[in-house]
């Protein structure tokens, strides 16, 4: 039930190949930097950057993407924005440097930073810098003896807020703000708060749970999803079958997590709650990624076992429910269940065969020394502000995309909300009707204040391998 992808358990963190010449600020750590550039010269981008107070260059890059340059970086901060002089972290953001005149792209993750360097949709339709943050308290952006009463929606806008307000005295163009999934929420977060930071935000695929007890919209989704009522039906039989055969299939994966050392004692505390809740999110896993045409490659409800525990553990992922594969995530559960709220489907269909009432909830997929009760008023002002006074906002949605169920209402003040037809989460601007596309890059220029891009890479070259290297999440959203 996160928000954004499973898919990358094992992928976002391969620092190796990225990196080139570490320069950290600190005489101590730094190499050479004839070892990046044989001619720095005062107005260097690295020198430029190197004199921001509170940020570090962690490393350049000796290999970056053609026509950039690429950082990794990190800026103090407060761990409490409430006692600035407090006790302080290093958040990590990367930067992909095109040139300072050019406008400056804040993509927000909501989870952790990706190591590789990536170009963001809007990056490219304006062609930008761009930099990406990662989220308060995901590991390493975590403060030592970390108090997650300071893990909010108000404290992450905050640091984003410092972030930009220190490299403006480098990028004095426009800036706009971007994120898929709970980075689009995050998005939304920061020009919340702090609504000067950026001439407009473009969120994607963004939930927006402003009544958390009010989940009919994820029950009416997946009544109607997709063109094909039999897929449908496959489906929820996939479920059914699932938890007829418990005993066979938790067998299963008992003897994957053996192999694997997986545990579940922190978290859900048994390997039978952790079977039923992937379980659970299969249906919703599966339209989340997968897109009408993989209905050919839902099982029958007369599979044999294996091919049933096969599709499930491909479509949801029984590891990810296991200690090693959630934990990972808590500081999203936190905020799931502090703040944003959670979707909980009634799973009718499902009725005599769970064994675990409430199970999925944002609760569950915490260790319970963390579990904590849900405050209303954050999403209920967000929402309202959204519908009454955000303005330069635009949302894009896959109209298959179950994340999608509850939407941001934008206002009529230069804001914006397009579905893009069989999209599911993955769903960006490039996949919009072409009417639609038009207006909304049109709308990004504009408010970017560019008109049209001097791309480095031939126009006849499309979408590069850069726009592709971002590595996509296993889970959450």
């Amino acid at each position: 039930m996160l928000i954004r992808t499973r898919r990358a358990l094992a992928a976002g963190l391969a620092v190796a190949a990225v990196v080139g010449v570490a320069v950290a600020a600190s005489p101590a750590q730094a190499s050479p930097a004839t070892a990046v550039s044989q001619n720095v010269t005062s107005a260097d981008i690295l020198d430029q950057l190197k004199a921001v107070p509170g940020l570090t260059v962690v490393s350049e890059s000796a290999t970056p993407p053609a026509g950039y340059r690429f950082f990794l970086l990190t800026f103090k901060q407060p761990v409490d924005h409430h006692n600035p002089r407090g006790a302080t972290f290093e958040q990590r953001f990367q930067l992909l440097h095109k040139d300072t005149a050019r406008p400056v792209v804040l993509h927000t993750t909501g989870y952790n930073m990706s190591v590789n360097a990536f170009r963001s949709e809007p990056t490219r339709l304006i062609d930008g810098n761009q930099i990406s943050v990662e989220q308060r308290f995901f590991t390493p952006s975590r403060p030592a003896n970390a108090d997650w009463d300071d893990l909010d929606i108000w404290q992450a806008a905050t640091d984003h807020h410092r972030i930009v307000s220190a490299l403006k005295r480098v990028y004095a163009a426009k800036w706009i703000s971007t994120g898929a999934s709970k980075g689009g929420m995050t998005s939304i977060y920061h020009r919340r708060f702090y609504p000067d930071d950026v001439a407009g935000v473009v969120a994607y695929v963004a939930p927006n749970d402003a009544v958390n007890d009010s989940d009919r919209a994820y029950d009416r989704f997946f009544q109607t999803v997709g063109n094909d009522p039999a897929c449908r039906a496959k489906l929820d039989d996939v479920q059914k079958e699932a938890l007829k055969r418990r005993t066979a299939l938790v067998a299963k994966y008992q003897a994957a997590a053996t192999a694997a050392g997986w545990t579940f004692t922190g978290v859900l505390g048994s390997i039978d709650k952790a079977y039923e809740m992937t379980v659970l999110d299969t249906v919703w896993a599966f339209w989340q990624y997968s897109t009408q045409a993989d209905c050919a490659t839902v099982p029958a409800k007369t599979a044999t076992d294996d091919q049933l525990y096969a599709f499930i553990d491909a479509t949801a992922g029984f590891a990810f429910y296991a200690d090693q594969g959630i934990t990972p995530y808590a500081p999203y559960y936190y905020q799931a269940a502090t703040q944003l709220g959670w979707p909980q489907p009634k799973f009718e269909h499902l009725r005599g065969l769970t064994k675990y009432p409430n199970l999925y909830q944002a609760n569950s997929s915490l260790p319970p020394d963390l579990r904590r009760r849900y405050d209303s008023r954050p999403m209920l002002d967000v929402d309202r502000w959204v519908r009454t006074r955000g303005s330069e906002l635009l949302f894009v949605y896959g109209a298959n995309d179950p994340w999608g169920a509850e939407q941001f209402v934008p206002s009529r003040r230069d804001s914006h909300l397009y579905i893009a037809p069989g999209a599911n989460h993955g769903a960006n601007i490039a996949a919009l009707a072409p009417a639609d596309q038009t207006a909304a890059t049109a709308t990004l220029r504009r408010w970017a204040n560019v008109t049209a891009p001097a791309f480095a890479e031939k126009a006849s070259d499309g979408i590069t391998d850069l726009d592709r290297a971002e590595p996509p999440r296993r889970r959450p959203f």
